[in-house]
């Protein structure tokens, strides 16, 4: 297969876990890439199907250096994506996290690379896109939401405005990652990287372009949003308190990195952390002084809601 050397090299890591059913499509999807300078990195979390006959049978057809086969800690899926993120003997310009379960567009990596790149060396980027859904048999189902309110750490505090499956980030997130360690305690890896990158000065590209058919079916680790179902679960979380218990932890996890958050990002979280132990008016004040924000309007009464039940 043909790498183009002179461009930037992609780091793809892929977590798999008994992945069979649709393993090879993705793995199909990352070999039609049109930036033909990428690897993967595959971190298996103790699948007893048939996912490491599938990797090996692309690693002969690959060949070496194209895909390395990994265990992971075996702590879900959080974990096992981190503990890629991570290690020390992944070396690229560029990274990508990969579900098992997707299909690439067969732009995705360019049109993220060309982004990447246009960004000053040194500065934390991360690229996210809008998705395709689609069914088990990968069918339309329609399109992720589409949010227009600019990315920053005062919407990261309170939401994720894409799926890890889009992200794709340089060198300087990535070591962002790395000193907050492999092994803090946070809800998804792809709310986590969102925090780290705008809380510690770096920039976000939202791109309204769907990158990925990203496949619902009943093993999702973590689904669309984007039905009225899937709100009403969320909503139901929210009230048993789901929403405070993710805050506390990272609030706890930001501490990692609170030398290197920006004296905004400081301010904000500080503000946040504050106004959740107060009572009502001093709360909803606080909190409005903090200027957390969701993408929707639904969204944003929803956490007027949470904040006035102290569900924040």
């Amino acid at each position: 297969m043909d790498v183009n050397d002179a461009l930037p090299k992609v780091a793809i890591l892929l977590c798999t876990y008994h992945g069979q059913h649709y393993l090879s499509e993705q793995l199909d999807s990352i070999e039609g890439q049109t930036h033909r300078n990428w690897e993967v990195w595959v971190s298996d979390d103790g699948s007893h199907d048939n996912t490491h006959t599938i990797l090996e049978r692309y690693q002969e057809k690959w060949g070496n250096g194209r895909i390395s086969i990994n265990y992971g800690p075996a702590e879900g899926f959080v974990s096992n994506f981190l503990s890629l993120a991570c290690r020390n003997d992944i070396q690229a310009e560029f990274y990508a996290f990969s579900d098992q379960d997707d299909i690439w567009e067969a732009d995705k990596l360019q049109r993220a690379v060309a982004w990447l790149r246009s960004v000053p060396e040194g500065v934390p980027a991360l690229y996210c896109s809008r998705t395709r859904l689609v069914d088990a048999g990968n069918r339309d189902m329609g399109l992720s939401p589409l949010f227009s309110k600019p990315p920053s750490f005062a919407n990261a505090l309170i939401q994720s405005i894409a799926g890890a499956n889009t992200m794709v980030f340089n060198d300087a997130a990535r070591r962002l990652l790395c000193k907050a360690g492999e092994n803090v305690e946070v809800v998804s890896h792809d709310s986590w990287a969102y925090m780290v990158v705008t809380g510690c000065g770096g920039v976000v590209n939202y791109d309204a372009y769907p990158s990925l058919r990203y496949r619902q079916h009943d093993n999702n680790a973590v689904g669309t949003n984007s039905t009225w179902a899937a709100r009403l679960v969320r909503i139901r979380m929210l009230w048993r308190g789901h929403l405070r218990t993710w805050n506390d932890r990272h609030l706890v996890a930001l501490q990692h990195l609170h030398p290197h958050l920006t004296p905004e990002s400081r301010h904000t979280l500080d503000l946040l952390a504050q106004a959740r132990k107060r009572s009502l008016v001093p709360r909803l004040i606080g909190l409005k002084k903090s200027g957390i924000y969701r993408q929707t309007l639904l969204g944003n009464l929803g956490l007027l809601a949470a904040a006035i039940f102290k569900k924040i």
